[in-house]
């Protein structure tokens, strides 16, 4: 097996690992935060078990997600960048802006 059918193997893995995994974050995402996350549910983590539950499930799924990402899908894309030029490369740049600008669009302002 060449090098390259190794990595683009590993590229589909590592994608569909991450699509499964934001499927799930997003079904535990919709559950937890159906309604506002206040102060009054953040005090009932210690007295409602499956609130506690939901809210575990969520950041262990998000750090999941996120240690894929960062620890095994982009440096298999930096690696396929550097094998196929700089283009790639800028396409990275420019979806990670793109990701990064989303995000921040759905986190809402304090206060």
């Amino acid at each position: 097996m060449t090098l390259e059918l190794a990595l683009a193997q590993r590229l589909r893995f590592l994608a569909r690992v991450v699509h499964k995994e934001s499927r799930h974050l997003a079904t535990t995402d919709q559950r937890l935060f159906a309604s506002a996350f206040t102060i009054d549910r953040a005090r009932q983590l210690e007295t409602d078990p499956d609130l506690a539950e939901r809210v575990e499930a969520f950041v262990g799924r998000i750090g999941r997600l996120q240690d894929t990402l960062g620890d095994k899908l982009l440096p298999a894309l930096l690696a396929e960048a550097l094998q196929t030029g700089h283009e790639f490369v800028a396409a990275l740049t420019t979806a990670a802006r793109i990701m990064i600008a989303e995000s921040e669009r759905r986190i809402p302002a304090p206060g």
